[in-house]
């Protein structure tokens, strides 16, 4: 009996060895054979649960991992290894703070372990505790120097805070050690942007390039700091992840800080133009829902369309919407089989550029009669559109009315009121209300 199960572990120990070679090469799914092995012939082998459960990390199944993980745990609620891996499972799963309480945990029976010192870190960004996060890379730093990684979170940490200054100096520092992150060069142009060195942030945009990075993206904001030949859209991956990060503080920044209105402009100044009530209506790129609250009792039928996931999810937390479709505004109006009698776009097209497929998809699903509103910021007659060098495009009048005969729309009412602030100076915007003849 003794000889059976001598060879039984020895059978399981090599499983489990097999294992680890797979994972450190990379063969995650030939690890979790062996270590699914192992544990058949030695049932409850702490080690060999926690490296399942980082194997099942690695495949994409944090759900799994967390079952085998808390087995272990319940085991010995101090092993190391699988706490930590508790938390990069919690984190997969978008449970940011019950992840920040295991990597804490971690760091109370081990201070000095770096990966959950750097796991802690980027659930502080996650969370949007910047001053702490800030405080966690300083930390995180000392222990390890040298770490790109560390490097790049305390840019962020200080750039969220508006410590501009030092954040430069960490991308800099971060460039010093790897001079080829163009992820860093455009991060770093984007900050000197923001600060108004624009030769500057020419240059670092340039270098983003040169070091391999995205030609849409790079190229796009080269285009708005040089003022020429702008691209007719700007990169879909730029416009979607530039408001899914922004969702969460969305209505706060921009009503309060910003001091927004386009929308309260819009929706009040329908009055008297269409009908007193709408049948139905779309709002093309409703983000957190905004116009929702003032609309609502105007329509029998409220839908709504944005390329953001997390900007829909916040406007589907107001209840107000019938329906919210994730889609690219232009295209969601080719392809819709929905009709309606309203629609309107507020503040929208500042990030879509050319708008010809949008002006012939709204001729497609408006009802003849139906009112077709939405706010733009201005340029001069001389040119369709530009990008400027906030990264936003601007549309002449004489542009958007050369479209709106083109397709039938007849221009009904026409105002040049504010949009928002920028730096305690008013941004220009031009509202127009058009009704399909």
């Amino acid at each position: 009996m003794q000889r059976h199960e001598a060879s039984l572990f020895e059978d399981a120990k090599q499983h489990f060895l097999k294992g680890n070679d797979q994972y450190e090469e990379g063969e995650y799914a030939q690890a979790q054979l062996s270590f699914e092995a192992s544990l058949t012939l030695m049932p409850g082998r702490i080690s060999t649960l926690g490296n399942l459960g980082a194997t099942l990390i690695k495949l994409g199944k944090p759900a799994a991992a967390l079952v085998l993980l808390d087995e272990a745990l319940a085991l010995d609620a101090n092993a190391l290894d699988a706490l930590s891996h508790r938390g990069v499972a919690l984190a997969d799963l978008g449970r940011y703070a019950e992840a920040l309480s295991c990597h804490d945990a971690v760091l109370c029976l081990q201070p000095s372990f770096i990966p959950a010192v750097y796991q802690r870190c980027l659930m502080l960004k996650e969370l949007d505790r910047h001053q702490e996060m800030s405080d966690a890379t300083s930390h995180l730093l000392v222990l390890d120097p040298d770490s790109q990684d560390a490097w790049w979170l305390h840019a962020e940490a200080l750039h969220r805070l508006q410590q501009h200054d030092a954040a430069l100096a960490a991308f800099d520092k971060l460039l010093i050690l790897n001079p080829a992150l163009h992820r860093v060069w455009s991060q770093k142009a984007g900050l000197l942007k923001d600060l108004g060195r624009n030769t500057d942030a020419l240059a670092a945009f340039e270098q983003a390039l040169a070091h391999g990075g995205d030609a849409d993206l790079n190229g796009y904001f080269i285009a708005s700091l040089k003022g020429l030949n702008p691209p007719s859209a700007p990169p879909r991956s730029y416009v979607q992840g530039l408001f899914d990060d922004y969702a969460e503080h969305f209505d706060t920044h921009l009503v309060k800080v910003l001091g927004y209105q386009a929308h309260k402009v819009l929706v009040e100044n329908l009055k008297g133009i269409g009908k007193n009530t709408y049948r139905s209506a779309l709002d093309l790129g409703c983000g957190t829902g905004l116009c929702a609250p003032l609309l609502r009792s105007q329509v029998s039928r409220l839908e709504g369309v944005d390329l953001s996931n997390r900007m829909l999810g916040k406007a589907r937390e107001l209840g107000l919407y019938d329906c919210l479709v994730h889609a690219d505004v232009a295209e969601h109006l080719q392809a819709t089989d929905q009709r309606y009698d309203l629609l309107l776009s507020c503040d929208v097209f500042i990030y879509v550029g050319a708008l010809e497929a949008v002006f012939s998809g709204a001729v497609r699903v408006l009802e003849p009669g139906g009112v077709f509103c939405f706010s733009v910021e201005p340029a001069d007659d001389s040119q369709d559109f530009h990008l400027t060098t906030s990264q936003r495009y601007a549309h002449s009048d004489r542009y958007l009315r050369t479209l709106a005969t083109m397709h039938g729309f007849v221009l009904v009412k026409t105002l040049a009121l504010p949009i928002r602030q920028d730096q305690q100076q008013n941004i220009d915007g031009l509202y127009l209300y058009f009704v399909k003849s």
